[in-house]
């Protein structure tokens, strides 16, 4: 019944031979990765305009000049990352690249960085869509907090069904913001260049501070935020279809020139026209509502806003669970986020992602102004460190054309280091504090994490051991069997996930009970079967291995299916019994670290001896790790 609902929820599951067919085309990639860059425009514009209407007329007037350096910083970006992506095909995210060329700690530096950005580009473009939908009835103002938990729920279950169906369902929502916003821009510069400009002294009102060189610096690091997102796609590379790196490359231009038309139009228009927000509204929707009235159209455009901002939270979930899990695969956090799901996705780093936005909604009381200054910080770090990362990989490299390139990187990596400082420094105070701090603590706990893993790699080790199996001590056992008495065993089954200590511990004991003892691996990862087999062989070759395929990536229902078969075969009308190597950590934040693979097997065990009236033997052989 649990699976079932399960399918009915995100789907049923899917074979790993799917993966090909999920990759994404550019028309679905642009939608599946642009909505945070396109829609940054509905906080970006709003961080401008309170920055400057604090100076009156005089501050708002600036405000195209700092849309133009935002765009040139964007510009620069964007083609350092376009660069990115086709030296790094495979994906170059910020980790990838900054631990490669700079090392394990700036890389992870670069990860702890972009995993907050993620968090918070999710909280900010949910709580920044509600306020959109909110300016246009302001009755849902006080609900605001309620309105994004639902938005974030609605798109964790939408990317739980995979990246191919968001990329479908996000495509509805970017062409539809994109076929409103374009034409409501090009209707404004129209009506522009034929009325002209309306001063700005008319509408704004009385300045309540000079204009400085600091309020400028302010408003320029605010509306940086701007730039978020457009690393996405350079981390989503492996996501396209073939060729990878030049769809990849041709959709991070598209989405970059259609950043800067609606940022820079949107601006523009915003000071041009002299537009002025009202208490509890955005300047995007006092501009269109200056443009289109208060008519369906104006509706239409608020809410193709608070869609496209919604989905904007996409980019988070298409980034964050591939980052984690390239993260789990190095064993710097838990290794079961590296998982991918029923749906061919990273599941697990899907539901991690939902319970951290949430719990930051929930923290800012769904105010977008308050998250704003928590997560440039994180992303221009990241950008500095992955740029600086690339100038390194064409300095090694030294191919044709390679100083053109590192020099453009460097281009990159200098305007988003500046960027960062005067960032960091003006919105210190307001927030940023908070991210500065949390980077380092994220860089330990990552370290942390990787010498657990070691230490347990180094308890497990078979170094030292004889190259064939010679009876090792035999650790304390626990035996789980169904009430009543116990049917002979003739035959044992030893479920492995590698061959390591604790499994040579529970193959010793199985055959104190029986000589007739046989291993069983699940391949939940293609090929990772003939590497087991060969490691099987040095130590173990007088005990067969069998290798269940499993196409659908889990472990317990081959093991189910693969030993009901075998009851099923047996003459003697015996049960097969089942011996589990069963890690035991050391404390309990440790157990978080490893996959309870033996309590599931032994779960599902027991359940289906329950159903079936089954008398299995079930022994678990701990091996305590210190």
């Amino acid at each position: 019944m649990r699976d079932r609902l399960k399918d009915l929820v995100i789907g049923a599951p899917l074979r790993t031979e799917m993966s090909a067919h999920k990759r994404l085309n550019k028309p679905r990639a642009l939608a599946a990765f642009s909505p945070d860059g396109l829609s940054s425009i509905g906080y970006a514009n709003q961080e401008i305009y309170l920055g400057l209407v604090a100076a009156g007329s005089a501050g708002l007037s600036q405000s195209f000049p700092v849309a133009l350096a935002i765009t040139a910083l964007l510009a620069v970006v964007g083609l350092s990352y376009f660069q990115t992506i086709h030296g790094y095909p495979s994906g170059g995210g910020s980790y990838a690249v900054a631990r490669e060329n700079l090392g394990t700690l700036p890389g992870l530096t670069a990860a702890a960085a972009l995993l907050i950005g993620y968090l918070l580009t999710a909280a900010v473009s949910l709580t920044a869509g509600v306020d959109a939908i909110a300016s246009a009835f302001p009755i849902l103002w006080p609900y605001r907090v309620v309105l994004s938990l639902l938005l974030l729920v609605a798109m964790t279950l939408l990317n739980l069904r995979g990246m191919h169906e968001a990329g479908t369902v996000m495509a509805i929502p970017v062409y539809l913001f994109l076929l409103a916003y374009l034409p409501m821009l090009a209707y404004g510069a129209a009506l522009v260049l034929i009325k002209g400009p309306v001063p700005l002294s008319i509408a704004a009102p009385p300045a309540t501070r000079p204009l400085t060189l600091f309020l400028m610096l302010y408003t320029f690091s605010s509306g940086c935020t701007a730039l978020t997102g457009i690393e996405a796609i350079s981390n989503g590379v492996p996501a396209f279809k073939p060729p990878e790196a030049k769809n990849a490359g041709r959709t991070l231009v598209a989405m970059a020139l259609l950043m800067g038309v609606l940022f820079l139009g949107s601006v523009g228009l915003t000071q041009a026209l002299a537009v002025i927000s009202g208490p509890q509204e955005t300047i995007l929707s006092a501009l269109a509502r200056r443009l289109l009235g208060a008519g369906p159209a104006y509706f239409v455009i608020q809410g193709a806003t608070m869609l496209i901002l919604a989905v904007a939270a996409n980019t988070s979930y298409a980034g964050f669970p591939r980052l984690i899990a390239l993260l789990a695969a190095d064993d710097f956090v838990p290794r079961r986020l590296k998982n991918v799901g029923s749906r061919l996705v990273f599941s697990n780093g899907i539901l991690l992602l939902a319970i951290a936005t949430g719990a930051l909604i929930v923290a800012f009381e769904g105010d977008t102004h308050a998250l704003i200054p928590l997560f440039a910080v994180g992303v221009f770090m990241a950008y500095t460190l992955s740029q600086t990362g690339m100038v390194v990989h064409w300095w090694r490299q030294r191919g044709n054309g390679w100083w053109p390139k590192a020099i453009m990187n460097g281009a990159g990596a200098l305007a988003a280091g500046v960027t960062l400082i005067v960032v960091g420094a003006n919105k210190f105070v307001e927030g940023a504090w908070i991210t500065i701090l949390l980077i380092p603590t994220l860089l330990v706990l990552f370290l942390r994490i990787n010498s657990q893993y070691e230490q347990v790699a180094r308890q497990l080790s078979l170094h030292g051991l004889p190259s064939q199996l010679v009876e090792p001590p035999l650790s304390p056992r626990v035996v789980v069997p169904n009430s009543g008495p116990l049917p002979p065993v003739s035959a044992v089954v030893v479920p492995i996930s590698g061959v390591h200590r604790g499994v040579l511990d529970a193959v010793a004991y199985a055959r104190t009970i029986t000589e007739n003892v046989t291993a069983v691996y699940v391949e939940v990862e293609p090929g990772a079967g003939q590497r087991i087999r060969r490691e099987w062989e040095q130590w173990c070759s007088d005990v067969p291995l069998v290798v269940l395929p499993s196409p659908h990536r889990s472990v317990v229902a081959p093991l189910l299916n693969y030993l009901e078969e075998s009851d099923r075969q047996r003459s003697d009308g015996h049960l097969v019994a089942v011996v589990l190597p069963d890690l035991v950590p050391a404390n309990w934040w440790h157990g978080l670290l490893h996959e309870p693979n033996a309590r599931l097997i032994r779960d599902a065990l027991l359940d289906r001896q329950q159903l079936l009236g089954l008398e299995r033997i079930i022994i678990d052989v701990p091996y305590y790790l210190r």
